[in-house]
């Protein structure tokens, strides 16, 4: 499965993969579990993080904020480690160290708090631009299939997160430190099935590349790369937006909290079987301007829906932003492969579109917010995700071509 050469640039005969892919998808699928959860699960704890604390609602806010940062400076630094070091080696590094970060930003201070907040970031960063490099080396010939699910596994993780940390720091003495804390049981389990991944180092993507000198490229120059970075940076403005006003809009609108809650998982559980959909379609056709298209039509339709369709309605606006996320998240994860011609050139466009990507949307949610305080309503900061969306459409159709970065 992806593997077809029988020996590497040496001549050499290339060991037998096939007994380890099993154990290779499982591990694919734990690591994408450990992408999402550990930040969705600390919004609906953040008034008794701030209570329990004593800091003020600004200095909460940023503890979700912090993470997308740390994306974004460190994404770009993640290739360089795998050109040194093997693939599957930096992840289980990262494994352990998200790991001791749960550790620490259980400890209930502070600094703790943030410390440890500031290293789950950072390993979730080198796991977001690896893994589809990892995947376009192991599955070249069912990319699409392995994204998809490893897609999935993320989002519904994420989506479980989100509605689990309130009945986990509930039970008797845990409180927010122990609903936060218990994500650590899934980095430890996931470190086992990653271990024997690490042990014959010859079977990694590094046996080719310290064979071979790794090609320069400079992605910064090209048109192509940076259609894909915008396209990547613009729909996690929106799902991140989406994600922390959702809620207090529902409220505005009538709905209870409890209510709004639910809308907010309704959105994310909306996005589990298109991003799966989708990654197997964007895999096998050569130009993805029609899902680029359909992404941007539910995106629109569902954000008027909630701004001027009816309250009872509002579960179908809530499920077409979902779905049209759900699309542009799974194209954008596409891209990587699809775009570009071999493993390192894959983290290169990863590393470079999520860099910036998640810069853009750290400052959705301050800028969405920012708007309505200056207008004290929700139409105009509404009104800038229908123009986020136009901009995913000319993106997206330019990173839709059927042609490679490099």
């Amino acid at each position: 499965m992806g593997i077809s050469q029988k020996t590497n640039q040496l001549g050499q005969p290339k060991p037998d993969l096939k007994p380890r892919i099993g154990l290779l998808i499982i591990g694919i699928i734990l690591m994408g579990a450990n992408l999402r959860a550990p930040l969705t699960s600390v919004g609906p704890l953040i008034n008794s993080i701030r209570d329990s604390l004593g800091i003020s609602n600004i200095l909460a806010g940023t503890i979700t904020t912090v993470p997308l940062l740390t994306f974004a400076f460190l994404s770009p630094f993640a290739p360089k480690l795998a050109q040194r070091f093997s693939t599957e080696f930096i992840l289980f590094i990262s494994l352990i160290l998200l790991t001791i970060g749960f550790g620490i930003r259980s400890f209930g201070g502070v600094i703790t708090l943030f410390i440890g907040t500031i290293l789950i970031g950072s390993c979730i960063a080198i796991g977001n631009v690896l893994l589809p490099s990892l995947i376009k080396h192991n599955f070249a010939q069912n990319v699409g299939m392995i994204t998809g699910i490893y897609i999935v596994s993320m989002n519904l993780c994420g989506a479980i997160g989100s509605g689990i940390s309130i009945p986990i720091s509930s039970l008797s003495g845990l409180g927010w430190s122990g609903g936060l804390g218990c994500w650590g049981i899934l980095s430890l389990l996931t470190l086992f099935f990653w271990l024997p991944l690490i042990q014959n180092q010859h079977k990694s993507i590094r046996f080719v590349q310290t064979k071979k000198k790794v090609k320069s490229i400079n992605l910064w120059h090209s048109k192509l790369a940076w259609n894909v970075t915008l396209f990547m940076g613009f729909q996690s403005l929106i799902f991140y937006t989406m994600i922390t006003w959702l809620p207090e809009i529902l409220e505005q609108k009538g709905l209870n909290t409890h209510e709004a809650g639910w809308m907010l998982s309704l959105m994310q559980f909306a996005m589990l079987p298109t991003t799966f959909i989708v990654s197997i379609l964007a895999g096998r056709l050569k130009k993805q301007h029609s899902l680029v298209l359909v992404s941007v039509v539910l995106l629109i339709g569902g954000v008027f829906g909630i701004l001027h369709g009816s309250t009872i309605l509002i579960p179908i606006w809530i499920i077409m932003v979902g779905i049209g996320v759900g699309f542009a998240f799974s194209l954008a994860m596409m891209f990587f492969s699809l775009r570009t011609q071999d493993t390192n050139e894959a983290a290169e466009l990863s590393g470079m579109a999520q860099s910036l990507g998640y810069l853009l949307s750290a400052i959705g949610p301050v800028l969405f917010g920012w708007l309505h305080d200056v207008t004290h309503n929700w139409n105009t900061s509404l009104l800038m995700l229908v123009l986020t969306s136009v901009i995913i459409f000319i993106t997206g159709i330019g990173a839709g071509k059927n042609e490679y970065v490099a």
